[in-house]
């Protein structure tokens, strides 16, 4: 019985890691334990731990790292008692792999501490870039600290073997989210609507901004110029999502309460959950902000997404991508040719560079299957050609 641990710390990586969770407590040969951390732990983005419990899943450790704030110094605490946390959970747990997803900073500190407690780490979704964040930089690190590699596209994976991992220990698997649009059973509107407290228009947004993080205190003026963008848009409904717990984070929150105190055509969502996120996708017209969902699943519903500023800038792309700045007029510009006809007509040939689903599956067989002796020791491997 080979024991997995998989470690969630936000609402979004959950939602891709469920399936995976799944695929190893049925595996009659593995062992599935959770640790819960970051914002999961937060009654500030809503105790997202419970929705896991829902989900039938026992949480094994709980490590808070106490994300009450988003300065810079508040930020490295939290990586601090991250790091602290996740190394006295992996000692008591002592589990035969660590799963980790992406590259939040809460997952660059538990990749430190599986490293000194010598636990072989699977990361999925590295060789990805997001040059408008620090993301970028923690993904890679945790790239070299991790031992199996599970990627979304080829050109990812091509990119975690230039970083110097070995091709064999490197998996193109597909997009994870892709699974979760296809698992689960949508809701339609007549049961979205009273889940959401929220009753649609004819035309209809779904809005989720987050802080670019490599910017120095960009993260309200954006706001200020999203929510100036959006508020002539009485005739359609705008359902906004909170921003992760990232730097910068907070001053996110205030303006679009207060925008959707004065506009009955707007709501806003600590966390929607995955069925009511996904579902809620799939009955408006597009998304709107900066966020990896608009890139990796809205393509896979065949509706467009706008994507703002740099966060995401260096990720594959559909043509149902729209890329503009963070400026009001830009953004206008962009959400009059979402609807316009010939972007409309275009969108059944959105292909998603993702994938079509069965990256669950994939990372389940790698973990049951990937033998672990010596794995730990790993050699620097040179693309051939170059020293």
């Amino acid at each position: 019985m080979r024991k997995i641990c998989v470690v969630t710390s936000t609402r979004a990586d959950y939602g891709l890691l469920r399936w995976i969770m799944e695929g190893i407590r049925n595996a009659p040969d593995l062992e599935l334990q959770v640790l819960v951390t970051g914002a999961h732990l937060s009654s500030v983005f809503g105790l997202t731990y419970r929705e896991i419990e829902a989900d039938g899943f026992r949480i094994d450790r709980k490590v808070d790292i106490e994300i009450e704030s988003d300065t810079s110094v508040a930020v490295t605490r939290s990586m601090g008692l991250a790091l602290q946390g996740a190394g006295v959970a992996l000692q008591e747990l002592k589990p035969d792999v660590l799963v980790l997803l992406g590259d939040r900073y809460e997952i660059l500190a538990v990749a430190a501490a599986a490293a000194i407690s010598r636990i072989p780490v699977a990361h999925l979704h590295g060789g990805e870039a997001t040059e408008g964040a620090f993301d970028e930089a923690m993904r890679h690190a945790i790239t070299k600290m991790s031992h199996l590699h599970c990627v979304a596209a080829e050109p990812y994976r091509q990119r975690v073997i230039q970083m110097g991992e070995p091709p064999d220990r490197v998996f193109l698997v597909g997009g994870l989210g892709v699974d979760s649009i296809k698992r689960h059973r949508l809701l339609g509107r007549s049961e979205l609507e009273p889940a959401m407290d929220f009753r649609f228009k004819a035309r209809n947004l779904l809005v989720t901004f987050h802080p670019v993080t490599l910017e120095d205190s960009t993260a309200a003026a954006q706001m200020t110029e999203l929510l100036a963008a959006l508020e002539s848009l009485h005739d359609t409904g705008l359902i906004f999502t909170m921003p992760n717990a990232d730097t910068g984070g907070r001053s996110i929150f205030e303006p679009i309460e207060r925008f959707v105190a004065d506009h009955a055509n707007a709501k806003s969502y600590t966390s929607l959950g995955q069925l009511r996120y996904l579902s809620c996708i799939a009955h408006v017209d597009g998304v709107v902000g900066n966020s990896s969902s608009g890139l990796a699943e809205v393509p896979s519903f065949l509706k467009g997404t706008i994507n703002i500023g740099d966060r995401q800038r260096g990720r594959l792309k559909a043509s149902s991508v729209i890329d503009c700045e963070p400026e009001r007029g830009a953004i206008r510009a962009a959400i009059e040719r979402l609807y316009s006809s010939s972007f409309q007509a275009d969108l059944p040939r959105a292909v998603n560079p993702y994938g079509d689903g069965g990256a669950s599956e994939k990372v389940v067989e790698i973990l049951r299957r990937y033998p672990l002796d010596g794995i730990l020791k790993k050699s620097f491997y040179a693309i051939p050609g170059h020293p």
